[in-house]
């Protein structure tokens, strides 16, 4: 499967066979390929927490408005963004780029992120998207179906993973195979209506 079918095919499923394991390997290879999704300053800021546990995934659905997918899926990651990342030994994430670009971008991510919360939190959201559309069309590739979500309490899911005061949750992905095949595309807008050239129609000035 190329990209392109990849995106076209890949839907939303909320219904997903709870008897189906997936295998140790590719839920590896499904993570490798998503940590090569693209961030500012190379901070990948992301972190997933895959829920194994039938009995938080139980506390989870019950926060999560009681959507099936959330103990179904063979797969549940909680994708989680460390808004401290920035500032974790920088250095690392250019230990390899040769020592002028290296001594250049180290002190430049401090000097961006530092001091501005609201930079620090937009940047994990933008990477965790980035990160999230990675793993559903790799997932897709694999022959496996996803969906991605936010409507779930997120203090009551980031109480139950222990989450770091200094990380926020961004969503939840599932992860699994589709009991039943998903709804007709409910209504896709127009290009005409969401691309433009050059400024937004009727601001010409």
């Amino acid at each position: 499967m190329n990209v392109s079918e990849a995106i076209q095919s890949r839907r939303s499923i909320k219904y997903f066979d709870p008897a189906h394991r997936m295998p140790a390997s590719v839920r590896t290879r499904l993570l490798s390929l998503a940590l090569l999704s693209p961030t500012a300053f190379n901070i990948q800021n992301w972190r997933f927490v895959a829920v194994e546990s039938p009995a938080v995934r139980q506390e989870i659905r019950k926060a999560a408005w009681d959507q099936p997918q959330i103990t179904d899926a063979s797969l549940l990651l909680v994708l989680c963004m460390d808004l401290m990342a920035w500032s974790r030994s920088p250095e690392r994430y250019w230990q390899h780029a040769p020592e002028d670009i290296r001594n250049q971008l180290v002190p430049e991510i401090r000097d961006f992120y530092r001091d501005d919360e609201q930079l620090q939190r937009d940047e994990g959201m933008r990477s965790c998207g980035i990160a999230a559309q990675s793993l559903m069309l790799a997932a897709q590739e694999a022959g496996y179906d996803s969906c991605a979500l936010d409507g779930f309490d997120f203090k009551r899911v980031a109480h139950l993973i222990q989450l770091p005061d200094d990380h926020e949750i961004c969503m939840i992905i599932t992860i699994g195979k589709a009991l039943r095949p998903p709804w007709p595309r409910a209504g896709q807008l127009s290009l005409d209506e969401v691309f433009f050239v050059d400024h937004f129609p009727g601001n010409d000035n």
